[in-house]
């Protein structure tokens, strides 16, 4: 009984995806809107700078100020046993 819910729900989101996919004409994008007004493009630099760099050091920071602001005592931390010989 898995396995044809599985089979179910795999062909229920492959269909779905196939019809966002046909109903989204690429096309569509290459017609301007009225009003429609692009800025300058982006450099490679800027790029992954922006959407690489930057949020992996939004991750550090955010990491280093848990661990620098971290408050637990000792006792309460969670530590693996040792094993036994």
């Amino acid at each position: 009984m898995d396995k044809k819910n599985a089979l179910r729900a795999g062909a229920l989101a492959a269909g779905t995806t196939l019809m966002m996919l046909l109903m989204s004409s690429p096309a569509l994008a290459l017609t301007r809107d009225d009003g429609d007004d692009p800025g300058t493009g982006l450099s490679v630099v800027d790029t992954l700078g922006l959407f690489v760099v930057l949020p992996i050091v939004i991750f550090a920071v955010i990491t280093g100020l848990v661990m620098v602001l971290d408050k637990s005592s000792p006792e309460h931390r969670v530590v693996k046993p040792k094993a036994q010989a």
